[in-house]
């Protein structure tokens, strides 16, 4: 039980930091994708502030050999290379976010906003899941 607290309130703390960036605005991010309009920068600098936190927290963590709160070990990656499933992946990510302007963790933020485009993005989203499941277990790429 205190796990799912733990989740629970690190995803409303992620969600927070969401809304109050602005990043479940979807015109804000196609503005950051604009480079050739009128480009918003402020997707850069919550990037910027994100990578300020992470990097030297993760740099500490490999360096100390801390554990998390809630696990014995990180699960940091050791994947290296680079296949056809994460090319298509990221091939996928990146069309839906261009046209859209959310990806997954916005797109469930702006879940509160009871906007209609937002449910059907969080549908499409689960609907992309949900075949992907399927390929996946019939032996898919």
């Amino acid at each position: 039980m205190t796990r799912i607290l733990t989740s629970l309130l690190v995803g409303a703390l992620f969600g927070g930091g969401l809304t109050v960036s602005g990043m479940i605005d979807p015109a804000r991010v196609l503005g950051f994708l604009d480079v050739a309009g009128r480009w918003d920068p402020t997707l850069a600098l919550v990037m910027i502030g994100a990578l300020g936190v992470t990097l030297p927290a993760f740099a500490w963590a490999r360096r100390a050999g801390a554990a998390p709160l809630r696990s014995a070990t990180f699960d940091f990656p050791t994947r290296r290379d680079i296949d056809r499933r994460l090319i298509a992946g990221a091939a996928i990510f990146g069309v839906g976010w261009g046209l859209s302007g959310l990806c997954p963790g916005p797109g469930i933020s702006a879940l509160a906003s009871g906007l209609v485009p937002i449910f059907a993005f969080a549908a499409a989203m689960i609907a992309g899941m949900a075949l992907f499941h399927l390929w996946n277990r019939r032996g898919g790429g």
